[in-house]
């Protein structure tokens, strides 16, 4: 995965945006870029790491390329931990980079979805609740379609985009049952949902290549493209 980065860089192509530095000029906040085909959808994955790191190698840099291989122009951000309010400004501000870089980026800002896995799940679902612009963006575009793997959240606005979660049944941290639970409440009030559980998975298993939840990405991705206006 890192040798594929550094190769992106040997063949002159950028692949870190910095959204917030620190006064020492080190970059506190920002967006790895995985290209997919010119003007095609993007999506940002949002890692997890319960707000106390950022869980980029394991569970962003693999979904990115995996989407990039099927077209999809990826974004993974790494945010500020420390709590989620900053994390979701964070998120905001990533929107707002995106769409305001756009045509620079080679991306199409319409139909965008944002996916996260533990927290960073936590952190596509409030964007996608409540859109950008309550995160201090101006983004006022809400995504088609938040991807959610293994977290425990259960804040409903009513006003939610199509949502797919994923959870392994094994899962000690994110309640299988709260997350169906919640994919029950959003069909309620008509919101195109679905639930996935994987037998004998644990908590934190990102793509799941070579496991049982090998495949889930490409569910997801497929839900995805079919729920967007």
């Amino acid at each position: 995965m890192l040798n594929y980065m550094k190769d992106e860089v040997l063949k002159g192509k950028k692949i870190f945006y910095p959204l917030k530095t620190a006064s020492n000029g080190r970059p506190v906040a920002g967006l790895f870029f995985f290209r997919g085909k010119p003007d095609a959808p993007f999506a940002i994955i949002c890692p997890g790491g319960g707000f106390q790191y950022v869980g980029a190698i394991h569970e962003g840099f693999p979904i990115a390329k995996f989407l990039a291989g099927k077209g999809i122009n990826a974004f993974v951000i790494v945010y500020r931990d420390g709590s989620a309010q900053a994390a979701c400004d964070d998120l905001a501000q990533g929107i707002d980079f995106i769409f305001d870089h756009a045509k620079e980026l080679q991306v199409s800002t319409k139909n965008y979805s944002l996916w996260g896995g533990s927290a960073g799940a936590r952190m596509a679902a409030y964007l996608g609740s409540y859109g950008a612009t309550e995160f201090g963006g101006k983004t006022k575009q809400r995504p088609s379609a938040v991807i959610m793997e293994y977290t425990g959240h259960t804040d409903i606005s009513g006003t939610e985009p199509a949502t797919f979660a994923v959870v392994g049944d094994q899962d000690g941290i994110a309640s299988p049952w709260t997350m169906e639970q919640r994919i029950n409440r959003l069909k309620a009030q008509g919101t195109p949902a679905e639930f996935r559980l994987i037998r004998g998975m644990p908590h934190g298993f990102g793509l799941g290549t070579g496991t049982p939840a090998e495949g889930w990405a490409q569910e997801a991705l497929d839900f995805w493209l079919k729920n967007s206006k």
